[in-house]
């Protein structure tokens, strides 16, 4: 059965997906450069494999994509860490212990549902949970750092009905 699209880009972006991708490897060229690093040709391989993508990947379906390539599991491990400490990428992490990554940057904040069964990754907007969230922090004086939800369960196709 083939993977539906699970991550959503929405179209705020007037240059669209590949302005998208232009804008994301210069701040990833940035972030590199503070550290003394270079922005090497595995690294952009890396990061353009992940804005392409249609879904999550985990670090093994991007070694298993880009091994042909000459680009090592160690290299591959090493380039998400720097991603997500740019915050460029984030990790989702299913009950299987094997996190899964998506382009996080720039993109509106959503969450995600995550089936138990098949393991997709389904991303949602509650801008209706998001004003309760606000308003019960302001009210408690809370300082939100950042959030997320993850909820598990089991998708539609998984529960074998097809509404």
């Amino acid at each position: 059965m083939k993977k539906k699209n699970e991550l959503i880009y929405f179209p705020t972006w007037m240059a669209g997906r590949k302005g998208y991708a232009e804008r994301m490897r210069q701040v990833f060229q940035e972030y590199l450069k503070s550290k003394d690093l270079h922005l090497t040709p595995q690294r952009v391989t890396i990061l353009d494999h992940l804005l392409a993508a249609d879904r999550h990947l985990s670090q093994q379906e991007i070694y298993t994509a880009l091994r042909g390539g000459g680009i090592g599991k160690v290299t591959i491990f090493r380039t998400l860490k720097m991603l997500e400490e740019c915050r460029l990428v984030e990790r989702v992490t299913p009950p299987n212990g094997r996190p899964r990554f998506e382009v996080k940057a720039e993109r509106p904040h959503h969450d995600h549902l995550i089936c138990l069964e098949c393991g997709s990754i389904t991303e949602v907007q509650w801008p209706e949970v998001e004003k309760i969230q606000e308003k019960t922090c302001k009210d408690m004086e809370f300082e939100t750092l950042y959030h997320r939800h993850e909820l598990f369960g089991r998708c539609r196709e998984c529960r074998g009905t097809h509404t």
